[in-house]
């Protein structure tokens, strides 16, 4: 079946709903989502929206601590708008009819979270923000959008000469494949997540939308920065969920099984230090044989403030009335991906990516607690303008479209295992790396038949085969990034080359399938070539 539309949307976050809904009411607007539109780590998320609403907090303080925490590997001056729109989109949320937690005098109620300077977290439903943003969006989504459930894209329709996105292929869980054609093609796929065993990601989140673009012949950038919370659920080796960084806000404090307090003196925000730094003390202490909980003892009221939380302790056999919870650090975010410039556009013509999944140069090599829902809604916001503004286009003329010469098959893929895959990579390239293990899981990956699936079509592979290439092609882009990479920041911690080295702040590893180059340097601004 083939469609044709003015803008395709894939992925069905808050990012993907409000470009949705800020759209010309003219346009005829495809989301294509591979699971349902309430199943996305923007709906399951627990934390808030960063955002400077209270007359005593400056966009100043959320510029300089969104830098901090990420190590000054910024685009500064994106930073700068989105703590300045970020407060714009809330505000707009909010005179809209959306409901914000407030205090018992009308007041918001702002939360404190790791980094932050000022308490400026706004919250909906306690730790459902996600869920009540996304609830919201979709009440108010305009009828010219359409959503489509269960397909997942895998591969951009390209002109013959492969210059240009001409719209996008999916297929669905019974192998059918749809062509759908735009002359806007958006991905909002969110992350990579799943390529570690432990992960806060939704077991969808396989990196789909940076595989997409880069086998299309967009930049990828910063692969290397794979933020890993400090604090999820584990039980029996395994972790459950994920532990919102509100809950250190509150007055939560990491303990060890002794009781003493894991991170007094190792930074002066303790308990509220950088996700980074707090994920690799607990790395650390497991890495020691000791257990470490997240003591909640002195939250009152914690079963109201925490539903979400209680729930998943209690599904878990956690009491909360003990005061006492088990965690470890999982892979959280990416803050590397899809090359694009302000307004969203990536290096190929025709093709945009907001959200998780797109590289804007505003979280650094560390993101900074519940930025992640704000660049949702900026950059779903301020695509909509320039498309608004950039029309229609032009209708696309399906004769030529560039078709691979080579497939893959069920043969190109030589025993392809994803928990084979999460054990290398959280070995290889998780909370702490070397030069020798990420060369290793190189060869490792290069042995399974990369990088060649970058030029092959995969009409031919299962669903599941699908994503099983995705992860693989994101693992390879994230240890190659980390290779080359000789320093730590943020959280790209090696072993091999433990300080962060001035000379490499601003410099960007890019990744196309022509090859990889390092660029840039301090006080960069956002270099991505845009096509007019």
């Amino acid at each position: 079946m083939d469609k044709q539309a003015d803008v395709i949307i894939v992925g069905g976050g808050l990012a993907a709903l409000q470009l949705a809904r800020h759209l010309r009411s003219t346009f005829h607007v495809i989301i294509l989502t591979k699971t349902t539109i309430r199943q996305s780590n923007s709906y399951f998320a627990q934390g808030g929206i960063a955002a400077v609403i209270d007359q005593e907090d400056s966009v100043h303080s959320h510029v300089e601590d969104t830098l901090k925490a990420g190590r000054y590997h910024h685009f500064t001056e994106e930073v700068q708008r989105l703590a300045g729109e970020g407060a714009e989109a809330v505000k707009e949320l909010i005179a809209g009819g959306f409901l914000i937690d407030r205090e018992a005098d009308g007041r918001p109620s702002l939360g404190l979270e790791g980094a932050h300077s000022a308490r400026r977290i706004i919250h909906s439903g306690g730790d459902a923000t996600g869920r009540q943003t996304i609830e919201y969006l979709l009440e108010r989504m305009p009828p010219n959008v359409e959503i489509i459930e269960g397909e997942m894209a895998y591969e951009c329709l390209l002109s013959t000469d492969r210059s240009v996105c001409l719209g996008v292929k999916t297929k669905n869980r019974q192998g059918v494949i749809h062509r759908y054609y735009a002359p806007h093609v958006v991905l909002a796929t969110g992350g990579a997540g799943t390529m570690y065993p432990f992960t806060s990601n939704e077991p969808t989140l396989t990196g789909d939308g940076v595989a997409i673009a880069f086998r299309a012949g967009a930049e990828v950038a910063d692969m290397e920065f794979v933020q890993f919370h400090p604090t999820l659920l584990f039980i029996d080796g395994t972790t459950k969920g994920l532990i919102s960084e509100a809950v250190r806000g509150a007055g939560g404090r990491l303990v060890d099984g002794s009781g003493s307090y894991l991170m007094d003196g190792i930074h002066p925000l303790k308990d509220l230090a950088p996700r980074h730094i707090m994920a690799f003390e607990i790395y650390q202490a497991r890495a020691a044989g000791k257990a470490v909980f997240l003591d909640i003892r002195s939250i009152k009221q914690f079963e109201k403030k925490f539903p979400t939380i209680t729930a998943l302790c209690e599904r878990n056999d956690v009491s909360i009335s003990k005061g006492l919870i088990p965690v470890a650090p999982g892979s959280h975010f990416l803050m590397g991906g899809i090359s694009i410039d302000t307004d969203g556009r990536t290096t190929v013509p025709g093709l945009y990516a907001i959200g998780e999944t797109a590289h804007s140069g505003v979280h650094g090599a560390n993101r900074l607690a519940s930025n992640s829902l704000l660049e949702g809604l900026v950059f779903g916001r301020r695509l909509a303008a320039f498309l608004n503004g950039y029309g229609g286009g032009i209708r696309t003329k399906r004769n030529i479209v560039y078709r691979y010469l080579k497939q893959l098959d069920d043969s190109s893929l030589t025993d392809l295992s994803k928990r084979e895959l999460q054990k290398r990579m959280i070995e290889a390239s998780g909370i702490i790396r070397t030069g020798e293990g990420l060369r290793q899981h190189i060869r490792y990956l290069e042995a399974k038949g990369l990088p060649e699936w970058m030029t092959a079509g995969m009409d031919l592979l299962s669903f599941d085969d699908i994503e099983l290439v995705h992860l693989h092609i994101n693992s390879y882009l994230t240890s190659r990034a980390a290779l080359l990479r000789q320093e730590s920041r943020g959280a790209h911690i090696r072993a091999d080359f433990c300080k962060e080295e001035e000379n490499w702040q601003g410099r960007r590893i890019v990744q196309t399938v022509d090859g990889t180059e390092i660029r840039g340097g301090q006080h960069e601004r956002n270099p991505i070539g845009i096509h007019a």
